[in-house]
């Protein structure tokens, strides 16, 4: 209880409250008290200079100050020397003396060194990594009610390190501590209703407790908050809100709020859109090695969006947020071997990277690993396999996997021939505006096959297409008006879908334009221009 009233008086003297010399006064008391080796007096008078609270900042001599009290045995004094070892702060960094330091004072029931002491076991720093004995000192600091601990012995719980995995334990410790407004695990509990992990899911109590973390200038919780205002989860969606949360995060260098605001500036959400300001972002995150923002500022790179356009550099980006197994830096890196975009052209190396993503269920990847199984491009020609690739995709709502897999079923390759099955998955496509599913199903109404035949609705279809400028579409769409099917008969329009296609190296567009040079329907008679 003496220490109580030492350090309270203490205090009032820093904040100048009952003494009128204010800070000066309390140094002053303190420095006279100390020099009688009294133990709280060093302890407080390092603690000032550690501070810098009446006294300039001085680490060295906290530090001197910190060890006299810690001979005397002062538990305060033995944790706070052991944070100056643990961080290297007035002394050489030196873990080994900062967990002899702790190990001192948490014998003393200290909670701040018993929870120091546990994070040095929980992460192997001057002593062997030790989840269990980690638990073990956290639970004893909890008991004393310690936020950090027990925001600590959460985690343990919540992975399972040094005690069987425990979601409702993980959450009833991590309520205990956002109870006294402990920031990291008012984060951690709103990230377990968030996800629905040991609580029923629920997004607007994860945004009530990361608005108290991000009160408290919490980055995570800052970017999390963003997140939801950004998806509209638990809170009204908001991008300005989101960007104004990103950017509180991102000026406190976190690298997934960096590069969660390059995405709103690269798409011009919450903010005008500002494609070097998204490089600038993605480049510093990137820099702290986020793969993600990597993977971004790979595609600025490929696509020249912010700065010149530079393939190499794309594909170097690509390769650093891919060993970090980024399914779509693994996809991505994939399609520029695939392609020799940047690196010597590698069907095998393709295929390799390709399969990493899919691994992870990236659609795009599945898609493409099941192209290169259709065309036994860097592995045996496997048209089952290729089916089962497409299949994986097209259940994520893949198009272009849609559409694959729709040709299989209209062709027979791989599975059985269903026409039917075939024009269910084209639909699927086209609802998507894949301009190949719209020119394959409008096919199959032209034909009859697999639906009734119904010209109108093929042109309607192909038209879809043509308009996105898929030069099997329009030349389709032209052979309906060259021929007058489910539209007037119109040459001169036929020409000018044929031209658009044939510009595209269409061969059928070239052709079917040659002929009607030929023959001079819908343009003046042409033999040389024709042939």
């Amino acid at each position: 209880m003496a220490r109580a009233k030492s350090e309270a008086r203490f205090h009032r003297h820093v904040r100048g409250e009952g003494v009128p010399e204010g800070q000066a006064e309390a140094v002053r008391l303190l420095r006279l008290t100390a020099e009688q080796k009294h133990a709280d007096a060093q302890y407080s008078l390092g603690f000032c200079y550690e501070r810098g609270e009446g006294v300039p900042q001085d680490q060295a001599e906290a530090v001197r100050l910190y060890r006299l009290a810690a001979e005397q045995k002062h538990a305060h004094a033995q944790c706070s020397l052991g944070f100056c070892y643990d961080r290297g702060e007035g002394v050489p960094q030196d873990w080994a003396e900062a967990v002899r330091l702790y190990r001192l004072a948490a014998e003393q029931k200290h909670a701040d060194a018993q929870c120091s002491l546990g994070i040095c076991y929980d992460r192997g720093e001057g002593v062997p990594q030790d989840w269990a004995e980690a638990v073990r000192l956290y639970r004893l600091a909890a008991e004393q009610k310690h936020a950090h601990a027990q925001c600590n012995l959460d985690m343990c719980y919540e992975r399972g390190e040094g005690v069987p995995q425990d979601w409702a334990e993980a959450v009833r410790l991590y309520r205990l501590a956002a109870e006294q407004k402990h920031a990291d695990a008012q984060y951690s509990l709103g990230i377990c209703y968030d996800r629905g992990e040991g609580v029923p899911q629920d997004w607007a109590e994860a945004v009530r407790l990361y608005r108290l973390a991000a009160e408290q200038k919490h980055a995570d919780a800052q970017c999390s908050l963003g997140i939801c205002y950004n998806r509209g989860e638990g809170v009204p969606q908001d991008q300005a809100e989101a960007v104004r949360l990103y950017r509180l995060a991102a000026e406190q260098k976190h690298a997934h709020a960096q590069c969660n605001l390059g995405m709103c500036y690269e798409r011009g959400e919450g903010v005008p859109q500002d494609l070097a300001e998204a490089v600038r972002l993605y480049r510093l995150a990137a820099e702290q090695k986020h793969a993600h923002a990597q993977c971004n500022l790979g595609m600025c790179y490929e696509r020249g969006e912010g700065v010149p356009q530079d393939q190499a550099e794309a594909v170097r980006l690509y390769r650093l947020a891919a060993e970090q197994k980024h399914a779509h830096a693994q996809f991505s890196l994939g399609f520029c071997y695939d392609r020799g975009e940047g690196v010597p052209q590698g069907w095998a190396e393709a295929v390799r990277l390709y399969r990493l993503a899919a691994e992870q269920k990236h659609a795009d990847a599945q898609c493409d690993l099941g192209i290169c199984y259709k065309r036994g491009e860097g592995v045996p020609q496997d048209l089952a396999e290729a089916v089962r690739l497409y299949r994986l995709a097209a259940e994520q709502k893949h198009a272009h996997a849609q559409c694959n897999l729709g040709m299989c079923y209209e062709r027979g390759e791989g599975v059985p021939k269903d026409r039917a099955e075939a024009v269910r998955l084209y639909r699927l496509a086209a609802e998507q505006k894949h301009a190949g599913a719209q020119c394959r199903l409008g096919f199959c109404y032209y034909k009859g096959e697999g639906v009734p035949q119904v010209q109108a609705e093929a042109v309607r279809l192909y038209r879809l297409a043509a308009e996105q400028k898929h030069a099997g579409a329009q030349c389709r769409l032209g052979i309906c008006y060259d021929r007058g099917e489910g539209v007037p008969q119109d040459q001169a329009e036929a020409v000018r879908l044929y031209r658009l296609a044939a510009e595209q190296k269409y061969a059928d567009a070239q052709c079917n334009l040659g002929f009607c040079y030929e023959w001079g329907e819908g343009v003046p008679q042409d033999r040389a221009e024709a042939g």
